[in-house]
């Protein structure tokens, strides 16, 4: 019998090889049969001009940001409400066709990819703010309004929403990755920021995960530091120390938490079309600021220590000297090429003085350089679009290249180990994976380069990844702290979770997805035993 050997080491035999591809072609063509029949439908819900087979169109909605290949849907539909949304959703049920949703494509899981075909819902042309209670500091959004968009349309209120992953993403898309970014050492994740949501189940029910209209949160959620601004002034309070108080007053305990529930479910048990969010005061001053360090791990503990001093730092982020190399070609800077650390502080002048001076006789203790300043909103602008340009600057060390970025998150007091353990092995292993961190909540990236061409490395990278994950596993951490599971990740999770939690978790998509329509093929592997988890 003749095999092929699969990227895990096992061996499949080239008749079932065979039989697999003619039965996914028979299934293909019964699906292709059942687009046919509903293009009618679908035109009738959302117009002529909200209907695409285009095959540009197809590929452009069937690949993120990640180095996993295009799977095309079989159409794009533009639904422009979330009444159109549950109409096109109750017909694919009807006729048994996958639903994916798409917000900005910017994921970096394959979350968008249509493993299995199907329908794929882009939500662009929904792109209202809706309800901005600027007494609540809360706002209900539109799938297709970006992070970028809502701040500009909070402009002129004092209000801004923090949670910054980078790129100008959708909001509605953050929520189902459970994305965060930069900022979260201070403001949180969307799981901390999501009081509700309207969401689209597969069978086209419309529902509001804390009941129609609700803006109150779990307490748990509700409890977060903050530093008084404005109020310790008045109040003449001495210290620096997190004050930890309710905003705005609004708290829940009733039922089960089904926010938090489709918080990062990416799109796996139905459509957000609509998300509540918190607010915040746009601080009185912010301050930014980069420290060199002659090693990674000196970067690393002054890190620690400045978290465990109490400092409620806004952004405390980590480049490696290659890293840091990289942004400074491509964002034209000339910062020292050594482990650097970029913070940025939030609060009142008063307060920020004494942030600073404890934040900088951390870092002098670990070696650190003084501080470089970045005072006013054009000079902090540069240094920040410079982090988030870090992908695009790697990609740069190596045209032609692919990037893949690791995701792993570990407990704060083994983040010094993770990272220099992590940097060993890529030294040792002839990789190149510059690093970048939300180190301020123990989340740490290499993004890895790959010639895709060269099968070799391609395997020594797949090695690397699957060491990195079980290293965090291990250290007690997790295999994603905010990309998401998507396709890349789904055996690790395994691994992560366990079996029982696994077996629950299929137990909810299939109660609220009972034929697998919703983005299928991401998360969980349907179908497969136990025993049969492993690296994709």
């Amino acid at each position: 019998m003749i095999f092929s050997a699969r990227p895990g080491g096992r061996l499949v035999s080239f008749g079932h090889c065979l039989l697999q591809r003619r039965e996914i072609k028979s299934a293909n063509t019964a699906r292709g049969a059942a687009v046919e029949s509903v293009l009618s439908a679908f035109r009738s819900i959302c117009g002529e001009d909200g209907v695409s087979l285009g095959r540009s169109v197809r590929e452009q909605h069937g690949k993120d940001e990640s180095s996993h290949r295009c799977y095309p849907p079989d159409v794009v539909l533009f639904p422009r409400c979330v009444e159109e949304v549950s109409a096109l959703a109750k017909v694919c049920y009807n006729h048994q066709l996958p639903i994916i949703p798409f917000g900005t494509g910017t994921g970096l899981e394959g979350g968008v990819s249509a493993v299995k075909g199907g329908v794929c819902f882009s939500l662009r042309n929904m792109d209202q703010v809706l309800d901005l209670h600027q007494e609540d500091s809360d706002v209900t959004v539109e799938p297709g309004v970006t992070r970028k968009a809502l701040n500009h349309f909070l402009r002129d209120t004092g209000l801004w929403f923090p949670v910054d992953p980078g790129a100008d993403a959708s909001l509605c898309g953050m929520a189902a990755t459970s994305a965060s970014g930069t900022n979260a050492v201070r403001y949180g994740t969307m799981k901390e920021n999501v009081l509700n949501l309207e969401v689209v189940l597969a069978d086209g029910t419309i529902m509001h995960t804390a009941g129609k209209g609700r803006r109150s949160r779990y307490a748990a959620a509700a409890l977060r530091p903050q530093t008084l601004n404005v109020a310790s002034c008045i109040l003449s309070l001495p210290t620096i120390h997190p004050v930890f108080f309710y905003q705005n007053g609004r708290k829940t305990s009733a039922g089960y938490n089904l926010t938090n529930l489709f918080v990062g479910s990416e799109g796996t048990l139905g459509i957000i079309t609509k998300t509540t969010l918190r607010l915040y005061g746009i601080p009185e001053a912010m301050v930014s600021a980069i420290c060199s360090f002659p090693s990674v791990q000196a970067a690393v503990d002054s890190t620690v220590r400045i978290l465990q001093a109490g400092i409620p730092i806004a952004r405390i982020e980590f480049l490696d000297d290659v890293m840091i190399d990289a942004c400074n070609k491509f964002s034209s800077l000339s910062y020292p090429v050594t482990p650097t650390l970029f913070l940025e502080f939030h609060g009142s002048e008063q307060n920020l003085n004494e942030q600073i001076k404890t934040a900088e006789d951390i870092t002098q203790s670990n070696d650190g350089s003084e501080f470089k300043w970045a005072l006013d909103a054009e000079t902090r602008d540069r240094l920040w679009k410079a982090r988030h340009d870090a992908w695009y600057a790697c990609l740069a060390i190596r045209p032609g290249y692919k990037a893949y970025s690791t995701d792993v998150c570990v407990p704060l007091s083994r983040l010094p180990q993770i990272i220099v353990e992590t940097k060993k092995d890529l030294i040792e292993n002839s990789l190149t994976g510059p690093m970048v961190g939300h180190v301020g909540d123990g989340n740490f990236h290499c993004l890895m380069l790959m010639d895709p061409g060269d099968q070799e490395q391609l395997h020594r990278v797949h090695l690397f990844t699957e060491r990195l994950a079980r290293r965090a596993l291990a250290m007690d951490g997790t295999c994603t702290g905010e990309h998401g599971v998507g396709l890349g990740k789904r055996a690790l999770l395994q691994e992560e979770m366990g079996p029982t939690n696994i077996r629950v978790m299929q137990g909810i998509k299939d109660s609220l997805d009972p034929k697998n329509l919703m983005n299928p093929g991401k998360i969980l592997l349907p179908g497969k035993p136990e025993t049969e988890y492993q690296s994709e």
